[in-house]
């Protein structure tokens, strides 16, 4: 099996593979587990992850306690806010969409509603370029964003991006539902 010990080293930390990353080793490891999707799955089951796939894009997941469940449910909302935040920049924010940190802070001085947004983000970050950073850098670490080009500061959003777009759509809202966690 090809490059199984760099896509366990990318995938186990929580990362993606996507099928438009910018880089070409990530895309060369995409193609490998697409063409033996089967045999990378049931390799890594042994060691107990399991490999899932989505619109583009592979990752690793785990069954967890009911405690951890808890916990992951938690840091999810704040990806919902992260998104929320990325779509009222710009709608189109998603798969292919191509940005800088200095349009996101363009946007903000200029847009009411982005900066309260911003501002709920990341409670101890001060300034708007440091609430950025660390959203972009967020968004690199799990590889939802890759940078596109150094010079110009510009970022790709890769086809992961889907998996937090596909994780929000499936949340049903129940009408006056309480905060309750069953």
């Amino acid at each position: 099996m090809k490059h199984s010990k760099e896509i366990f080293d990318i995938l186990s930390k929580g990362g993606f593979l996507s099928l438009n990353s910018v880089v070409q080793a990530n895309r060369n490891y995409y193609d490998v587990i697409e063409d033996g999707f089967d045999a990378y799955r049931d390799y890594y089951e042994g060691v107990g992850f399991v490999l899932e796939s989505g619109n583009g894009y592979f990752y690793f997941s785990r069954p967890e306690p009911k405690v951890n469940a808890v916990d992951k449910l938690a840091r999810f909302c704040d990806w919902i806010d992260r998104l929320d935040f990325l779509k009222t920049f710009n709608s189109a924010f998603g798969s292919g969409y191509v940005f800088t940190k200095a349009k996101i802070l363009e946007r903000i001085s200029c847009d009411i509603e982005l900066k309260e947004k911003v501002s709920k983000l990341y409670a101890d970050k001060k300034t708007h370029a440091e609430v950025i950073e660390k959203l972009v850098d967020d968004l690199e670490k799990i590889g939802f964003v890759e940078q596109e080009n150094e010079l110009e500061g510009s970022y790709k959003v890769t086809a992961a991006f889907h998996y937090l777009e596909e994780m929000v759509n499936c949340l049903n809202i129940v009408e006056g539902a309480t905060d309750e966690v069953p």
